[in-house]
């Protein structure tokens, strides 16, 4: 075939001399690419030394697209040669590399002031999008259709995902052979190596060289990299019956246990939608590419099915934790990355649910074959997800302004409490045109509050807004003394009772004054505040919560509760230093069956 229907080589060429050219032609091709990614590497490199105004300080705008594209391009055309017709492989490179450099800059652009650099959330999802994408386009171009048929899909990712891992680990591995040699050079007083190795001249082409290699070696040897994924595969879709038991067992505690503890931890949602993430790699470890030779067991079956219908209530309980949070404290960047990752895991649970159950009620339906209709939807979608929140259709930071400010004009935040510093530091050239709209506010006291933000320069010193610590009071009925769960912008032990459920405290007289004192209980530790002066409380000091072998967990919150807390007078006595300061013994009790002393 010629033209548009010949590809550069194909996957698994015939034995022969043909073959064996094809081969060679692929692996110089390989090389030349590790050795251009890694030369370019360095030269980026470069231009981030020095003192002042580096190219890549004063170029910003060109500096991340260029790393991007750098780190992330040579691993399409490393991938892509050999399995992609010619002319798809160099519009397939252009595009990615387009789109690279233009997800790069925008990251660049919507922030301000100085010190601009590509973001970690741009590195980690446009590395999953064009990973995505990439094994997309190969199996349809593969089979000359638009949309490939399933097996070729689970078949290239997941033969791309183990070639990358031993890649990786092969790079690894040869670094740690150079170590030990320029030990073992340096032991004999020859230092050359070790010089050598701290040169970037000499390691970023090495270390693309050592990558390149692994690729063409790993793509040569189908059959080991099969062998190898075959075990991967098999090993985790025993771990789907492990995880699909604790996430069954999980949801059926809750009725009993409600879920308090669950957003006291601050992190439901990142919880149980990475349960749900890991339940869908297991789920289509055991599924594998559908196809009746590569059914899994009769148990493995009934996991799947049922982790299947299983990711649906996780879905929901991340779903609805999510919009507690909304609906409390508004938009921010990290919900809204999260809301997006909600969606793609509600289209999931949607698809594995209905591929579950439709068999059920419509016999003779083949076993899970939904998954595969699914799988391949949402491969698109988050391919469409990640671009939209990484350009302006979708800004995290953009929304998140839009949200607050929002609040703020409605009333559901009071200008004290509003974040004038999110606007400030956090959210880009966006916020800053936000918060210069606030300085022209008709409310005195939040134009009063956007103009001292606007003017301050320094992130860490930035005027923190007003923190209503989330407190229970104990025994219950018992009202804490006025002032100590007030607004405050201070820091300290309040400030880790952000959620219901996360802080208890009592008020005892702890040193029989007559006065009395306030004990603060969290998880971890228990704090002790005095009154100070009318309705203010001075954080005095913490007891740590010790924990003696046989008494299981020890949580501070319910030791408060039980009663069990009660003043001991001190072992020992503090010692005066002969001016103002004291000298306490520090130290924890000993727990009643150590062992004496020697």
């Amino acid at each position: 075939m010629t033209n548009d229907t010949t590809a550069i080589h194909d996957d698994h060429p015939a034995d022969g001399p043909g073959a064996s050219g094809d081969r060679r032609r692929t692996g110089f091709a390989r090389l030349a690419i590790g050795l251009v990614q890694g030369i370019a590497l360095y030269l980026l490199m470069r231009t981030t030394e020095g003192e002042g105004q580096t190219w890549s300080r004063q170029n910003p705008e060109l500096f991340a697209p260029a790393v991007l594209v750098a780190l992330f391009l040579p691993a399409v055309l490393l991938s892509g040669v050999g399995k992609l017709r010619l002319t798809v492989y160099l519009v397939w490179s252009l595009i990615a590399g387009a789109v690279l450099a233009l997800l790069a800059w925008h990251d660049i652009v919507r922030q301000a002031g100085e010190g601009r650099e590509a973001t970690f959330p741009l590195f980690a999802f446009g590395a999953a999008a064009l990973f995505i994408a990439h094994h997309l386009i190969v199996p349809a171009d593969r089979e000359r259709r638009l949309i490939a048929s399933f097996p070729a899909y689970f078949d290239a990712a997941w033969m791309a995902g183990v070639q990358l891992v031993l890649s990786i680990a092969f790079a690894g591995a040869f670094w740690l052979l150079l170590f030990l040699g320029a030990a073992l050079f340096n032991i004999i007083g020859l230092s050359f190596l070790g010089d050598l190795m701290q040169e970037g001249w000499f390691a970023l082409p090495l270390t693309g060289l050592a990558f390149a290699a692994a690729v063409q070696l790993t793509d040569v040897r189908d059959g080991l990299i099969r062998g190898v994924r075959m075990v991967a595969l098999m090993l985790l879709s025993w771990l789907l019956l492990v995880l699909t038991v604790l996430v069954a067992a999980f949801l059926a505690a809750l009725p009993f246990t409600g879920l308090t503890g669950l957003w006291a931890t601050g992190s439901a949602t990142a919880l149980v939608l990475s349960a749900a993430g890991v339940l869908i790699v297991l789920i289509n470890a055991a599924y594998q590419d559908g196809r009746p030779d590569t059914r899994p067991p009769p148990v493995l079956r009934v996991a799947v099915r049922v982790a299947s219908v299983l990711l649906t209530p996780l879905v929901l309980i991340s779903v609805w934790g999510l919009s507690l949070r909304i609906g409390q404290h508004g938009l921010t960047p990290d919900r809204i990355i999260a809301l997006a990752c909600a969606v793609v895991g509600t289209v999931y649970a949607v698809g594995y649910g209905l591929a579950a159950l439709v068999p059920l009620v419509r016999k003779g339906s083949p076993w899970m074959k939904g998954l595969e209709t699914t799988n391949i939807a949402t491969a698109v979608l988050q391919v469409a997800v990640i671009l939209a929140l990484f350009t302006p259709v979708a800004d995290p930071a953009r929304l998140s302004v839009a949200d607050q400010v929002a609040r703020l004009q409605q009333g559901k935040v009071t200008p004290e409490t509003f974040d004038y510093t999110f606007l400030r530091f956090d959210s880009g050239k966006t916020g800053q045109t936000a918060l210069q709209g606030l300085t022209r506010s008709a409310d005195p006291e939040v134009a009063r509050r956007a103009r001292i933000a606007q003017a301050e320069t320094d992130r860490s010193e930035a005027t923190e807004p007003l923190f209503t610590p989330v407190v229970e009071a104990w025994p219950a009925g018992q009202p804490l003394p006025a002032g100590f769960a007030a607004p405050t912008d201070a820091f300290g032990m309040l400030r880790n009772c952000d959620r219901p459920g996360s802080c208890v405290a009592t008020t005892r007289d702890l040193n029989g004054d007559g006065v009395a004192e306030i004990l603060l209980a969290t998880e971890s530790s228990l704090t002790l505040y005095v009154r100070r002066a009318g309705t203010t409380w001075r954080e005095e000091g913490s007891y740590p919560v010790q924990q003696c072998a046989g008494e299981g967990s020890a949580d501070g919150r319910a030791l408060l509760k039980s009663g069990a807390l009660q003043p001991r007078a001190a072992a020992w006595p503090d010692l005066s230093t002969g001016g103002r300061s004291v000298s306490r013994l520090s130290g924890n009790a000993p727990c009643p069956d150590a062992a004496p002393a020697r």
